[in-house]
């Protein structure tokens, strides 16, 4: 039988937010990774909408949610997402998130940890981890170089070449377009000053002891999101961690039934607390 979805939205102190849902029963709310938006969960939504009351929001600023012209923080994501939750009469939700998602349901259960009854997260951020500002910066650039940059940087690969230079342009290209769909992806992640980053980081406050978590980990993913699944793992007590060996850097969609299962299998066992 196929999942009927309900796509709705409501008006929240920052702007109006989008969401779909399926199912009933025991409420499981899915967050978004940094270049997407909800809809990546749709997959996933319907292999276990059966059972469980499904729901995933476009984040603020993302998809069909209102854009509006804010200063863009984790904070402000956890707490349109708790204005939201508030607002269904959710008392107490699952989550379960992807990259940025994953930092934002980190940081809502640590906010309210009587409102989380446990957390899967799939390839997460928000943690600090060799490199990360490094990486920051990298992206930083990329996102700041002008289109003319890009052209010369072409123009002298072939040059770069007979100096055993690597110059990765066309790589660093197809970043730049995905990065200029998802503007507010940017801000978050790249447009900060690294202190308010630094700030919002989980493993400076994490104290998670009592939230069940789940953490999974694409294994042929980036050696630097391994990193940060490992120190997720580290960080809340009891938390497991499972590798999905042939996922990269999209399980929600390129694994969607492996992360279903493992979801489910998580959900099925008893409730601490």
């Amino acid at each position: 039988m196929e999942a009927l979805f309900r796509n709705s939205r409501r008006k929240l102190t920052h702007g109006l937010l989008f969401w779909r849902e399926v199912g009933q029963g025991i409420p499981v709310v899915f967050l978004h990774g940094t270049w997407s938006d909800g809809s990546q969960w749709v997959s996933v939504m319907e292999m276990l909408g059966s059972d469980f009351h499904c729901l995933t929001p476009d984040l603020l600023g993302f998809g069909e949610s209102e854009i509006p012209e804010i200063h863009y923080s984790i904070d402000l994501q956890v707490e349109t997402i708790a204005e939201w939750i508030e607002k269904l009469r959710l008392e107490k939700v699952y989550l379960v998130g992807h990259s940025l998602g994953s930092w934002i349901a980190a940081s809502y259960a640590l906010k309210y940890p009587e409102r989380v009854s446990g957390l899967v997260l799939l390839a997460p951020e928000g943690v600090k981890t060799p490199g990360i500002e490094q990486y920051w910066r990298q992206m930083q650039r990329i996102l700041n170089r002008s289109e003319l940059s890009f052209a010369l940087l072409r123009l002298l690969r072939p040059i770069a070449k007979v100096f055993g230079w690597e110059i990765k342009v066309e790589e660093e290209w197809r970043s730049r377009l995905i990065m200029e769909q998802y503007p507010v992806g940017c801000e978050l992640l790249f447009n900060r000053q690294l202190p308010e980053l630094q700030a919002e980081l989980v493993d400076n406050r994490f104290n998670l002891h009592q939230c069940r978590t789940l953490i999974l980990h694409g294994g042929k993913d980036r050696q630097e999101v391994f990193t940060a699944s490992q120190a997720y793992t580290r960080l809340i007590s009891g938390a497991k961690m499972q590798i999905i060996t042939h996922g990269e850097n999209d399980l929600p969609q390129s694994c969607s039934g492996e992360v279903a299962e493992e979801i489910r299998d998580f959900l099925g066992l008893p409730v601490i607390g």
